[in-house]
């Protein structure tokens, strides 16, 4: 008897458009997200179950057009697929596994991160969802940092500036700090003592500082480290 799978008749990711070519505001909608990844991708680096996407398109059913947070976490996904890496995130390719969270980062260009986006991804079934506005001048009547779960199909504000996510095994806030060289206040992952994870930045500068806190005993001892 012909076997008939549903699923192949489905689009795939390299068959669907991989950007709805709507540009990022301003630089920080990339930079915020990517360093949130970068921070897992040390955190997490023995992990192979997880997946942050950045400004990457989200297709959940084939007729409706794909949702596009500025960042996302899926859990209990490959976190590799090919060499090549996603084009998009494709549920019917990801086994039906919806992100746990979601970010905007809120720019001078109003785009509905607190309305529309809002029910959109509390339908997609995402649990997390964060809205962060960066710049002060923008945050108006709004705090900073929002971070809100969803609870019988709808998202309620989680209280405090900084969120701890069960679920994920971390919390998420912001602090001052510097990234690429710009330093200001960013989006961090926190532990659940609330010590907040290295960035590779910071990761480097401690190793630095060890190799020469390390250096200084051997002089110290007589020892030339660079004839090591």
């Amino acid at each position: 008897m012909l076997q008939y799978n549903p699923l192949d008749c489905l689009p795939s990711s390299a068959e669907l458009p991989d950007s709805d070519d709507t540009p990022v505001d301003n630089e920080l909608q990339n930079l915020i997200p990517n360093l949130l990844a970068a921070i897992l991708a040390l955190a997490w680096s023995q992990r192979t179950d997880w997946f942050f996407g950045v400004d990457m398109a989200i297709y959940y059913a084939p007729s409706q057009s794909p949702l596009v947070p500025d960042g996302f976490l899926s859990l209990g996904v490959e976190r590799f697929v090919d060499e090549d890496g996603r084009l998009s995130y494709v549920l019917w390719e990801e086994d039906g596994i919806v992100p746990v969270f979601a970010l905007e980062v809120v720019s001078k260009t109003y785009g509905g991160e607190y309305e529309q986006k809002k029910l959109d991804y509390a339908q997609l079934g995402i649990l997390y969802y964060a809205i962060y506005v960066p710049t002060r001048r923008y945050r108006r009547k709004r705090e900073p940092l929002e971070i809100y779960r969803l609870v019988e199909g709808n998202y309620v504000l989680q209280p405090g500036a900084r969120v701890w996510m069960p679920e994920i095994g971390l919390a998420i806030g912001r602090e001052q700090g510097t990234y690429q060289g710009r330093t200001r206040e960013w989006l961090y992952w926190y532990d659940q003592e609330g010590r907040k994870l290295p960035t590779p930045e910071e990761l480097a500068q401690q190793e630095r500082q060890r190799a020469e806190q390390l250096a200084q005993k051997l002089r110290e001892l007589g020892i030339d480290p660079d004839k090591i």
